[in-house]
């Protein structure tokens, strides 16, 4: 899974911010890669209004 920041952290509770720091992510735009398991796809969801998700089909 790719998954890009497009929002801002800004106004975020303090959950949010350590998710997105756990999954790689730093700043607007920045784009990880993560493997496809249970426990990614629930830090996705938490923080779902921030992030964009694209599945790569292998």
């Amino acid at each position: 899974m790719k998954i890009t920041q497009y929002k801002s952290r800004n106004g975020s509770d303090q959950r949010q911010i350590d998710t997105l720091r756990s999954l790689g992510l730093r700043r607007i735009g920045h784009v990880v890669e993560i493997d496809d398991t249970p426990q990614s796809r629930g830090m996705v969801h938490r923080v779902r209004h921030l992030v964009r998700v694209v599945e790569e089909k292998r």
